[in-house]
C-alpha cells in the first residue's frame, strides 16, 4: 500500500465549492481507505495499493463530475514525491515566513521551449525554481496573494494545469502521507 495526496485545482476559492466530507466520502467509494482532508482547499490524502498518478486523478476529477457536477483538475503525487519536493526546495532555508515560499504542482514537466518562455511579470519581484513536475517558489517581499504569477499565468506559459500550495501546506502533505 502507498499514501497519496491528491491536489483539487481551484476548490472553494473560486466558483467550485465542494465540502470536505463529501471529497472524504468521493475518495472512499473509490475504495481508498485512511482518507483524510487537509484544511478547505481541496487537499485530500489516502492510501491505495501502488497506481499511477495519472489513474488515481482521473478516477477523483470522473468521481466528482459524475456525482457532484464539479469539473476540476486532480493531480496526485505520492508520499516519496513529497518528500523529494521538499528536500529539492532551494527557498525554504532561506524563508521563516511560509506563505513566501509556495510549490506550484503540474500536471506534467513542462517542455524546454515552454520553460524558456516563462518570464517573472514586469513589476514583480519573485524567484523561481522548475524542478520537474514542480516550481519552487519565494516571494520575498510579500506572498502569493498580489502576483500575476499565479495557476491561470503558469497554465499559459507551459501548457499544463498547475495548482499551488503553500510551504506550510507542502509539509504537512508530506506529513500526511508519510513521505
Amino acid at each position: 500500500m502507498a499514501r497519496y495526496a491528491a491536489l483539487l485545482r481551484g476548490v472553494n476559492v473560486g466558483t467550485a465549492r465542494l465540502a470536505m466530507a463529501d471529497l472524504r466520502r468521493l475518495v472512499a467509494d473509490l475504495g481508498h481507505e485512511d482518507v483524510k482532508t487537509y484544511l478547505q482547499s481541496g487537499n485530500v490524502v489516502f492510501t491505495s495499493p501502488p497506481t499511477k498518478a495519472a489513474t488515481l486523478a482521473e478516477g477523483i476529477e470522473r468521481r466528482l463530475a459524475d456525482e457532484l457536477g464539479l469539473r476540476v483538475p486532480v493531480l496526485v503525487r505520492d508520499g516519496g514525491e513529497l518528500a523529494a519536493i521538499v528536500d529539492a526546495s532551494p527557498y525554504a532555508a532561506r524563508q521563516d515566513d511560509p506563505t513566501r515560499v509556495l510549490v506550484a504542482f503540474l500536471s506534467a514537466a513542462p517542455g524546454a521551449a515552454r520553460r524558456k518562455e516563462l518570464t517573472v511579470p514586469a513589476g514583480e519581484h519573485l524567484e523561481y525554481a522548475i524542478t520537474g513536475r514542480e516550481i519552487h517558489l519565494h516571494f520575498p517581499d510579500g506572498g502569493y496573494g498580489r502576483t500575476k504569477f499565479t495557476n491561470a499565468y503558469l497554465e499559459k506559459k507551459l501548457g499544463v494545469v498547475a495548482t499551488t500550495r503553500n510551504w506550510k501546506s507542502v509539509l504537512a502533505l508530506r506529513d500526511l502521507t508519510g513521505g
